[in-house]
């Protein structure tokens, strides 16, 4: 699907060839000489119209309007959250099969954080999975044209959507795909297309180089299944080679039986979502080959199955982590942390400015925040108070939890350094005390999707969170980089990121 940014006031908009004109109509809202003005105005003369967000009134083949369809929609605030609401409330008439060419407009100003929102809305609204149906019929949306009257203020805005779309629609492929369609092999396949983008490098280790760098964690969880693992490391340098990098870390088991602790067979189909924190570096790393920010980012997937046949790891199991740390394996379905703490341990060797791991970690998270907020864990108050304010900006929100040394009590074993588990009571906060244990004093933070990286029931399937957060955290810090460098004497500042007038979502 292409999206084409475009000088549209109303007059113009109503001249636009479309399959379906959306125009968003903010409070405030003061009516011109035009037709859809004039439409508007006798909409909301008659109440026929509210301009709360998302509330809409569809006409069809409307005089003096090149569009077949067309739909005013209140705007609210105009802020990039009502943006996003009202496009999605839209979003049955966007995913029409016969709608192959939508025109999205304003009647006044807008943000650049309200085009991006609605950029993104438009994308998740006609979004289709096709790869594993034989009789589907894919996205019908072919071209997006968002027209404003203030193209250069909104510019960076509709530039950032556009890579948020490419790399959220990444993401949602592969945390949908079947997990015998995304086993570790496959999504490192995945992780290697990406080096086709400018400054991304991909290597793939396998199970010979992971034993030699004594990864005794992650080996354990692998061990029940047939498919081999793969330890992704990618490497995006848009930066200095001096300036340390932020390291990324996803969970990436593509499929969680439990183990020997096996899970109970309702739902356990959602267990293919177990991969998504790596699905989110994946598209995360697909964004940043599009905006090109002047920042170093390293991302590391340990991927792997976790299954239940005879050479599987069993409860009361040692094993021995690439810290040299030893694990007393109380659940084998406390997997995630065994795999993310040797790539934690991994990440060290990188010195770097902060590692942020994410992962569909514990149910207990989902509990605590639902579906909204995914949890927040960090021992450096800067990187949490980042974090939390990417989260906002880009509508992908999390929220942040204690790490209270007494959490960690729970952990204590008779026979090994730790156990893996500490009990149900604070299971997302004993979990990340857990990972902490293998960061030492680098600044790190740990998000838990288990709650958000999908949905269930008649919606199922994989949101794309928080590629948005990863995304609008990265482009901060790629900003803070870029005004440091600025004052800093005979240092020649790098754009923060490169504009991409006509990119194509993948």
């Amino acid at each position: 699907m292409n999206f084409d940014l475009k000088t549209l006031d109303l007059t113009a908009a109503a001249s636009e060839k479309c399959d379906l004109l959306v125009v968003l109509i903010p409070e405030g809202f003061k009516p011109g000489p035009d037709a859809l003005s004039a439409l508007a105005a006798l909409a909301l003369k008659n109440g026929d119209l509210s301009l709360k967000a998302g509330k809409q009134l569809q006409l069809y083949q409307v005089p003096a309007v090149a569009a077949r369809r067309v739909v005013l929609v209140g705007g609210g605030d105009g802020s990039a959250r009502a943006s996003r609401q009202a496009v999605l409330a839209v979003g049955g008439a966007i995913k029409a099969p016969h709608t192959k060419r939508v025109a999205l407009c304003w009647a006044g100003a807008a943000s650049a954080d309200a085009v991006g929102a609605a950029v993104q809305a438009v994308a998740e609204a006609s979004y289709v999975y096709t790869t594993t149906k034989s009789k589907v019929e894919a996205r019908s949306l072919s071209r997006c044209v968002v027209g404003v009257s203030n193209v250069a203020e909104v510019r960076d805005g509709f530039d950032n959507g556009v890579a948020l779309v490419a790399g959220v629609e990444f993401a949602r492929e592969w945390g949908n795909r079947p997990a015998n369609h995304a086993t570790p092999s496959l999504l490192a396949d995945a992780a290697k297309t990406l080096a086709r983008l400018p400054r991304i490098q991909c290597k793939v280790h396998g199970p010979a180089e992971v034993s030699r760098l004594g990864m005794g964690a992650f080996m354990a969880v692998a061990r029940g299944s047939e498919e081999p693992l793969r330890f992704i490391e990618l490497r995006y340098n848009g930066a200095a080679k001096d300036k340390a990098p932020v390291v990324l870390v996803g969970k990436g088991i593509t499929f969680d039986t439990g183990g020997i602790s096996i899970k109970p067979a309702p739902e356990m189909d959602e267990m293919k979502f177990d991969m998504c924190g790596a699905a989110s570096v994946l598209g995360t790393f697909r964004a940043l080959g599009e905006l090109q920010p002047a920042i170093n980012v390293v991302g590391l997937i340990p991927a792997c199955e976790n299954m239940p046949d005879g050479r599987a790891v069993k409860p009361g199991d040692v094993v021995t982590s690439m810290s040299g740390q030893t694990i007393e394996i109380l659940n084998t379905d406390a997997e995630g942390r065994l795999v993310l703490c040797d790539a934690l341990t991994y990440a060290a060797r990188f010195k770097p400015a902060a590692v942020v791991d994410i992962a569909t970690l514990t149910g207990a998270c989902v509990i605590a925040l639902g579906g909204v907020r995914s949890g927040l864990f960090a021992n450096h108050d800067g990187l949490a108070a980042a974090l939390h304010g990417a989260g906002e900006a880009a509508q992908d929100p999390c929220w942040r939890m204690p790490l209270d040394d007494d959490y960690a009590d729970g952990l204590k074993s008779n026979f090994a350094d730790m156990g893996n588990v500490a009990g149900r009571a604070g299971g997302s906060i004993t979990a990340a005390k857990f990972l902490q244990k293998f960061v030492g004093d680098t600044p790190w933070a740990h998000l838990d999707i288990a709650g958000t990286a999908w949905r269930g029931g008649a919606a199922k399937g994989s949101t794309g969170r928080p590629v948005g957060l990863l995304v609008h955290y990265l482009l901060g810090q790629a900003q803070a980089n870029v005004g440091k460098a600025a004052s800093a004497p005979r240092a020649a500042a790098k754009p923060a990121a490169k504009r991409v007038p006509r990119a194509k979502a993948a």
